[in-house]
């Protein structure tokens, strides 16, 4: 059981962590000019590449990888990318 409880702790860390570098990302992207989102746009969508070609070759849960793909869609439609919303 303590195990579990460690984990559970653990889970709920991570994702304090991840809702504020996301918020500061997003100020961050708000506060740019359109030039420089743009470049930002082109720069993650090349990281994003790498890091697909990456878990390809990795033993990685479809879960995370679904993620993944919903939150660079996510972060693409932040930086100004697209015009649909991004999907849920």
């Amino acid at each position: 059981m303590k195990n579990l409880q460690d984990a559970t702790e653990k889970i709920c860390e991570l994702k304090g962590n991840l809702v504020a570098l996301d918020t500061l990302l997003s100020a961050m992207v708000s506060a740019m000019s359109p030039e420089l989102r743009q470049t930002l746009l082109r720069t993650f969508e090349s990281h994003a590449e790498v890091a697909r070609t990456v878990m390809l070759h990795a033993p990685i849960s479809e879960l995370t990888i679904a993620a993944f793909e919903k939150d660079v869609r996510r972060m693409t439609q932040l930086a100004g990318g697209g015009t649909t919303p991004p999907k849920a």
